[in-house]
């Protein structure tokens, strides 16, 4: 029967125990005593009991792509210096407390994005690698994204392949010859569809947790109550170190959940009930009434999906192509990002088109200190990870697509990989294609390409 709940993967490929109830399933983060256990069942010749899920093989990467719209201020942005011992530039101090865990990265061009105008050509490829065919819509032309590469390589390990996730809706209208469409997807299926993103923050809690027929009903009670027999006993079988971890666990369960029903209770907000007079598509039932509190549940709910292994690939995008979120959030920001992003060299812009830079890269930080606090089976999470943040775009203002603004973060030692030398500024030879680095990517992910849209060979070892 099917309860429209994600399903767990075949026990042959997973690494994660979970919990059932009615119209509930709750997979549960790495705990040793279900490992050892599920080990000892193996080695027995006994079949898995339950909740149970035995561990196989070695522990994956997981890859997360995190896309902020606009383009960045190079002056503020570009270190000075390479290597370990590289200065912080000004829009990149917040990563003090992360930098050994951080590659900057330059110099790196799409060069396939090149040739096309504005926002939109730059923004679809920025995966994928390919050119994209100008069109109002009817015969959209991109290519395969490395996000959809990876999912694939996991080979249904998960019970999600992969999440799609942003800020703002999708209206498919046609701008500058392109359909709008380009502007609002970066993960694409195949060279002609985009991937469907997620928005609301309540949608992607419920495809982790609640079957279709609770998803549709009232929202009486928490997951948690509906498999709380099943929890009972788990707990009554692991060791008191596990069950300290799973307490915490439940607590930012739950917590998460209050804080998805509050926004879905609450009001839109004055800055996006304004939208719709604008000629903007209104926000849907259940979106935060702030820029700040949605970037903050759409980030809580990508690591607590990485920490369950629920998906091991996720994109993101903090806003479309062009995107005109209201930033006057931030003290001494007046305006919308994309108006302030053509700051025409005015210092009283570019300072405000900087700040703007800057909070995005303090998300990127609070992201990862997440994933770097998270238990992966005696390693961080992070040290399993491959988080890329970065823009299609040079400069908002001149619409470049060479020298991109990129971090990567994360030492993507998973699948028996070496660990990556992070810290350091890599200043690649300019020109060097983007798609370079998404093939070490892939790799890393389990992939077998040996070469991926115009890349020229892998810019990071694999192996």
């Amino acid at each position: 029967m099917n309860d429209g709940l994600p399903k767990p993967p075949p026990r042959s490929n997973s690494r994660r125990a979970f919990l059932r109830g009615a119209g509930a399933m709750v997979t549960l983060p790495w705990l040793e005593s279900l490992a050892h256990a599920a080990t000892r069942m193996r080695l027995l010749g006994a079949q898995d009991d339950g909740a149970i899920a035995a561990s196989q093989g070695l522990p994956p990467n997981r890859l997360v792509v995190l896309y902020m719209a606009n383009g960045a201020w190079p002056p503020a942005w570009n270190p000075v210096d390479d290597g370990p011992s590289f200065t912080l530039s000004p829009t990149l101090t917040p990563l003090a407390p992360v930098r050994d865990d951080v590659l900057v990265l330059t110099g790196l061009a799409n060069r396939n994005s090149v040739d096309g105008d504005g926002h939109y050509a730059k923004t679809a490829p920025f995966l994928t690698g390919k050119p994209i065919r100008r069109t109002g819509g009817r015969d959209l032309q991109n290519g395969i994204s490395i996000d959809q590469l990876a999912a694939q390589a996991q080979g249904g390990a998960t019970p999600l392949a992969s999440l799609e996730l942003g800020c703002e809706p999708v209206r498919p209208v046609e701008d500058m010859g392109y359909s709008t469409v380009y502007g609002g997807h970066i993960s694409w299926s195949d060279p002609a569809t985009p991937c469907t993103k997620e928005i609301v923050p309540a949608r992607v809690f419920d495809r982790l947790f609640r079957s279709a027929a609770w998803r549709r009903g009232a929202r009486e009670k928490s997951v948690l109550d509906a498999v709380r027999e099943d929890a009972r006993r788990l707990d009554a079988r692991v060791a008191t170190g596990d069950r300290a971890k799973l307490a915490e666990y439940f607590d930012a369960v739950r917590d998460l959940e209050r804080r998805i029903e509050r926004c879905s209770s609450a009001d839109v907000g004055a800055d996006r009930a304004a939208l719709p007079a604008a000629g903007i598509l209104a926000p849907p039932p259940g979106m935060p009434a702030d820029h700040p509190t949605h970037v903050a549940l759409m980030l809580d709910l990508i690591a607590l999906a990485l920490r369950t292994d629920a998906t091991r690939v996720v994109s993101f995008m903090f806003g479309n192509a062009v995107s005109g979120i209201d930033m006057s959030f931030l003290p001494g920001v007046h305006g919308g990002h994309h108006e302030l992003s053509h700051h025409e060299d005015r210092p009283e812009k570019t300072a405000q088109y900087q700040a703007i830079n800057r909070w995005h890269v303090e998300q990127f930080v609070a992201f990862i200190q997440r994933l770097a606090a998270i238990d992966d089976g005696g390693a961080r999470l992070l040290d399993r990870s491959l988080v890329l943040f970065g823009s299609a775009l040079k400069d908002g203002n001149r619409h470049e697509s060479h020298d991109l603004p990129l971090l990567l973060a994360g030492r993507g030692a998973g699948n028996g990989c070496v660990p990556l030398a992070t810290g350091a500024h890599l200043r690649a030879k300019e020109g060097t294609p983007l798609c370079n680095l998404h093939l070490s990517l892939l790799q890393r992910m389990g992939g077998a390409a040996r070469d991926f849209s115009d890349s020229t060979g892998p810019l990071l070892p694999s192996r």
